[in-house]
């Protein structure tokens, strides 16, 4: 069963159970998925439907951020629910040994051999673990990894 698919299930048993933050949720996600559709002339790959759900992501983190400064509190809390709905759709992210194991073999890959080849190293890390890394938390563990290089 592809995502698209469990997101049309999963909207369905939330209806049903009247779990109202996961119904909008998922609907502003299934809109999403309907007009990536329509401007790209096909349905969406599960890929697609994964990097649809990390741009909402990043929006419910940039405004909590926004509301959080505002000191809207009850606010922060909403978008902080409904990103928690939207983390059960991602891939399990690379952590802690198993994000410097992939560093490690990146680097290998690579032929990295100091801070100068940072660029290949995250290209590489980017196209094999497509969805899985946090960026920045990567960016920070091949900067320690090659320094420590030479």
């Amino acid at each position: 069963m592809g995502l698209l698919d469990k997101l049309d299930q999963d909207y369905i048993v939330a209806y049903k159970g009247k779990d109202v933050v996961r119904v909008s949720v998922l609907r502003l996600l299934k809109t999403a998925c309907k007009n990536f559709q329509v401007e790209h002339m096909r349905p969406p790959t599960d890929e697609d439907v994964v990097d649809l759900i990390r741009r909402q992501c990043k929006q419910r983190r940039d405004s909590m951020e926004q509301f959080q400064a505002a000191g809207r509190p009850e606010l922060v809390e909403k978008e902080g629910a409904e990103l928690e709905v939207l983390k059960v759709y991602l891939p399990s992210p690379l952590e802690g040994d198993e994000l410097a194991r992939a560093v490690a073999a990146a680097i290998a890959a690579a032929g990295a051999k100091g801070v100068k080849d940072m660029g290949l190293v995250m290209q590489y890390l980017n196209s094999e673990y497509k969805g899985r890394i946090d960026g920045k938390e990567a960016a920070a563990a091949v900067r320690q990894t090659l320094q420590k290089l030479g």
